[in-house]
């Protein structure tokens, strides 16, 4: 009997060591830096070079497919590094993203209290970009993990509200695009201008970074700025603006001769077709002028423009699930990752 209860003893305190060890005993995966000439990183690698583009918006792009995120600086690739996506049944959801909170020290609230070191939150449900373990395969709930020591530089150099597109395949922005057309009611198309309707609110969010979406299925653009929206357009001559495609468009800190900001085109769902004809349709959407002007103001380096053909909403997705916004205003009172 006394054997028994020692042995119950001896058991139960293994359990509750194994326990601890689960719940606080995560590993991460250190990362080594390599030359920028690696063409296939292992597992672990990392390239950054952050000298390439010294100044201007990041642009995340992260494919699933590849186990690679892309890190770019005004339109330049300045970092590279493998990393560990979502395993069968716990998927990364794809899409269009904002860097929604960022803490060095987190833990999660949904998996034992699972240390996520510099987390960068993309989703208000569980979803970010943090140190973790890399096996060399798709292996987490959902989230995007990094090696460790990537986690910290990447860290220093986000901010909140930064664009992170997470793909099946990877396209980079290779090509500067200027979608000023879509902003500039000029020449023979400045006359006449249809009446449409709008709503202007500036003042429900004075500051933060700024995306647009464009919807054929909603016949309205929307004007967001740090997750909340500030305005809204019909769009009168929806025809000229479909099909859209899913395009995105991030702005540059670089102007052309006219000006304007220069602009990268991110084909996020792995698409391969022109925008020249998009943004010459655009021109003639028809959009109020005032409105149009409005928001050619509040347009930064770091912009994001999502053309859809989908419904505007923060559970819209379209096949096989690219998400096209997670807004703040959609953040929930629950327990969040």
């Amino acid at each position: 009997m006394k054997f028994s209860f020692y042995s119950f003893l001896i058991l139960a305190t293994a359990l509750l060591v194994l326990e601890l060890f689960t719940v606080a005993g995560e590993t991460f995966t250190e990362g080594v830096r390599v030359s920028p000439e690696t063409v296939t990183l292992k597992t672990g690698e990392y390239v950054w070079e952050p000298e390439r583009a010294p100044e201007g918006p990041l642009l995340i792009v992260a494919s699933t497919t590849e186990q690679v995120a892309y890190v770019y600086r005004n339109g330049i690739r300045i970092a590279r590094s493998s990393v560990s996506t979502g395993r069968p049944g716990h998927r990364t959801p794809t899409g269009v993203f904002t860097i929604l909170e960022k803490e060095v020290h987190h833990t999660s609230s949904i998996y034992k209290g699972a240390e996520m070191p510099y987390m960068e939150r993309v989703t208000w449900g569980g979803i970010a970009l943090h140190a973790g373990d890399l096996p060399g395969y798709p292996d987490s709930h959902g989230c995007i993990r990094l090696p460790l020591e990537f986690s910290k530089l990447l860290f220093g150099v986000t901010m909140k509200g930064a664009t992170v597109i997470i793909a099946d395949e990877h396209a980079a922005p290779a090509e500067t695009v200027h979608p000023g057309l879509f902003f500039a009611q000029s020449g023979e198309e400045s006359e006449p201008i249809a009446a449409g309707q709008f709503e202007w609110n500036p003042d429900k969010s004075p500051t933060g970074p700024v995306s647009l979406i464009v919807s054929s299925a909603d016949k309205t653009l929307y004007v967001y700025r740090n997750g909340v929206e500030i305005g809204r357009a019909g769009i009168p001559n929806v025809q000229v603006v479909s099909p859209l495609n899913d395009r995105v468009f991030s702005a540059l800190n670089v102007m052309d001769e006219q000006g304007h900001l220069r602009w990268v085109e991110v084909t996020a769902a792995g698409k391969d077709k022109s925008s020249e004809s998009l943004f010459a349709a655009a021109q003639k959407s028809r959009l109020p002028a005032e409105f149009l002007a409005k928001t050619k103001d509040v347009i930064t380096p770091g912009t994001t423009i999502v053309f859809t053909d989908k419904p505007v909403d923060p559970t819209t997705q379209s096949a096989p699930g690219f998400q096209i916004l997670v807004a703040q205003k959609d953040k929930p009172s629950a327990k969040t990752e």
